[in-house]
């Protein structure tokens, strides 16, 4: 599948109640031994009343009256059999597994753009560099109308269709008519499919000072490697101390998470375990670096162990709310037939002795995803106070700070979510996307400029030129019909210009390092941690309330799809 974490992420202010659940996979077992692994254990279940569920598939197979196809019996028996079990085992069918790995894969074959469809049409907002597209012509700001023979454009074509148009095999071909500015007619162009890669970490930056910012959206093959290189980037830039974003990450594969832990931690310091423990090594490139994690609901599993395994061994401080709560561990496991189950074989541990993983009932998967709504009911996510852990739960890191387990990572510093300067205003202009529409017919129009600029500095060059922006999306609003509340405008004008510029921002070939460059400053999580890492801090757990109003808020995202 392609990756939708190229996406626009508005920003922690807007509550999003939502359940993520991520996936911790261990090692692949290797196909042929596994399904000689299954047929051994079916050759050997006798086919007998005493094992009902063999003998049942049994006398269907071998005595029903109408000849029936076995393997759509067991593509509904074997969800349902793994449903039973935990919430986070899983079936994956033949025809999604691809989609399901592709994530975590770190590549896919396709041609190299991002492109959004909000207005019925597909927008190239960017190039990825030296990609097919690149190399075939493609540029920033076309528009796709027909692929192959197919006409796409003004006629409400599903987003997951044009990907699937799109996507293929790497050395296939597949024809582009384009729409570009100021050409008269359309422009062919023929692109050679190829391998593309999907990235973990999403922005890399200096925010302030020698501050340096890491969003990091999931734990995938390729994300240690990736991370190796962002803070070399970093350091190369003056850097003394990271900000990793974890926020919204709901896991990937364990072995990711350890090595990353790993690079910020001290010879024998225990990260992680299961059945075998996993420790540092001391070969960390960023022992040195102080350090700050943040988190939320939507973080789980490899976002938890890095946590988990930083605070217990005091290093750095967590800031956010409180984590997902998943602390089992799955397999993957094919089928000779493509699909595959998910099985959960094992349930980890914080270096504490913390489990993590928040309780459930066998077979009620719903009041478990639930569970993150009920967080909202309850004001968790805007109290401190709301939370509550048992004393058997409590555990005490190296330098006596107390932390507790039974249901995801507890942050140091708890930040609930920001509703200060949300307006009615604020909702409508967000919540009917006229807001993101504005910075793609803003972006279409200062095309050329955008294109060149490779800088924060340069950026913001272009910004401070252009005076108008502001009051333009005003009355650009009001066209759309939403008259101006000059009120709830001067209480959401910095949320309004923060976001104009970094939509804007990320339409460049800087793309979301100038969106995350534009949007910190309203991120109170983000302040928080820099004012953290600015100064000396105590290990201990503060609570930052900022004055709430009554919204019923809800998040816009408005995707870009990468392919």
């Amino acid at each position: 599948m392609y990756k939708n974490s190229k996406r626009t992420i508005l920003f922690p202010l807007l509550l999003a109640v939502g359940v993520i659940v991520g996936t911790v996979i261990g090692q692949f077992m290797g196909r042929t031994g596994v399904e000689s692994q299954i047929k051994g254990i079916v050759s050997k279940m006798p086919h007998t009343p005493s094992n009902k569920l063999t003998y049942t598939l049994s006398l269907i197979e071998n005595n029903y009256i109408d000849s029936v196809s076995m393997d759509s019996i067991y593509e509904k028996v074997i969800p349902q059999v793994i449903k039973e079990l935990d919430p986070h085992s899983m079936y994956i069918p033949a025809s999604s597994l691809q989609q399901v790995n592709e994530p975590l894969d770190g590549e896919f074959d396709g041609v190299g753009v991002v492109f959004n469809m909000a207005t019925d049409t597909v927008i190239v907002l960017n190039i990825i560099p030296s990609g097919p597209s690149a190399k075939a012509g493609v540029n920033a700001g076309d528009r796709i109308i027909k692929i192959n023979d197919t006409i796409v454009a003004g006629v409400k074509f599903p987003q997951n269709d044009v990907v699937k148009k799109l996507r293929g095999k790497r050395g296939t071909s597949v024809h582009l008519s384009l729409e570009r500015q100021n050409i008269e007619g359309l422009v062919e162009v023929d692109v050679i499919r190829d391998v593309i890669p999907m990235e973990s970490i999403e922005a890399s930056l200096i925010l302030q000072d020698s501050i340096g910012y890491i969003k990091l959206s999931q734990f995938a093959r390729t994300t240690h490697t990736e991370l190796i290189k962002a803070l070399a980037k970093l350091r190369g830039e003056g850097v003394k101390s990271i900000i990793i974003d974890l926020r919204g990450n709901s896991g990937g594969y364990l072995d990711q998470a350890i090595l990353i832990s790993n690079e910020f931690m001290h010879k024998g310091e225990l990260i992680v375990y299961t059945e075998d423990r996993q420790y540092a090594d001391g070969s960390g490139s960023a022992q040195d670096l102080d350090l700050a994690i943040l988190i939320d609901e939507g973080s789980a599993s490899s976002s938890e162990i890095l946590a988990g395994a930083l605070q217990d061994n005091d290093h750095g401080v967590i800031l956010g709310r409180r984590s997902f709560g998943k602390g089992l561990v799955q397999q993957q496991i094919p089928y000779s037939d493509g699909s595959a189950i998910r099985l959960t074989i094992a349930e980890y541990f914080t270096p504490t002795g913390r489990s993590i993983q928040k309780p459930y009932k066998k077979g009620n998967s719903e009041s478990y995803d639930m569970e993150i709504l009920d967080r909202y009911k309850n004001n968790e996510l805007f109290v401190i106070d709301s939370i509550h852990f048992a004393d058997s739960l409590k555990k005490v890191t190296p330098k006596g700070k107390v932390v507790y387990g039974g249901g995801g990572i507890m942050p140091d510093i708890f930040i609930p979510a920001d509703t200060t300067d949300i307006t009615k205003y604020f909702i409508e202009v967000t919540g009917r996307n006229i807001l993101y529409k504005y910075t793609l017919d803003y972006t279409d129009k200062h095309r050329q400029e955008l294109n060149d600029i490779y800088s924060k500095a340069a950026l913001n060059q272009f910004f401070n030129k252009d005076r108008t922006l502001f009051d333009d999306f005003i009355r650009h609003a009001a066209k759309k019909g939403v008259a101006p509340n000059y009120r709830d405008i001067d209480i959401s004008h910095k949320l309004i210009k923060a976001q104009l510029r970094a939509f804007i921002g990320r339409n460049t070939p800087l793309d979301d390092d100038a969106f995350y460059a534009n949007i910190y400053q309203i991120d109170n999580v983000i302040m928080e941690a820099i004012e953290v890492l600015s100064k000396p801090h105590k290990d201990t757990t503060v609570v930052v309330q900022p004055q709430l109003i009554d919204s019923d808020t809800i998040s816009i995202d408005s995707m870009n799809v990468i392919y």
